[in-house]
């Protein structure tokens, strides 16, 4: 994901940010269309018995790429990236502490969440100009 948001924010440099998506989201798809007839082993008739949500993953890529892209331009990649990380296990903890979307409902205990905040505090003490 570093690499890919750094890549992406100098390409967007040069081309533009959702120019840059589109490409990104392009050869993404060409590689995976690839693989696909190597390797593909699935049924695209099922995807009718997929919960309508689900199918935003795509969606939720273009705007991940999209975030990724303006917090590294804004922030730097290592500031913008431990953020992201953050959110992302805070995000996690919450799926697996109360089951959401059909997740196994794991207990997420109090030294996680204190895991949680030494590692916002991290990121604090890491951005302190002092």
């Amino acid at each position: 994901m570093s690499l890919q948001g750094v890549f992406n924010t100098r390409v967007s440099e040069k081309i533009g940010l959702w120019e840059t998506n589109v490409f990104v989201q392009g050869t993404g798809l060409i590689l995976t269309l690839i693989i696909l007839l190597v390797a593909g082993n699935g049924n695209f008739k099922n995807i009718k018995d997929v919960n309508k949500l689900y199918l935003l993953g795509g969606v939720l890529g273009a705007i991940i790429i999209f975030c990724v892209m303006q917090g590294i331009t804004q922030l730097g990649p290592t500031y913008s990236i431990a953020t992201i990380l953050v959110a992302q296990l805070f995000a996690a903890g919450l799926i697996d502490s109360f089951g959401i979307f059909g997740a196994e409902q794991i207990k997420f205990t109090l030294s996680k969440y204190i895991g949680i905040g030494v590692m916002i505090v991290g990121i604090l003490v890491f951005k302190w100009k002092g």
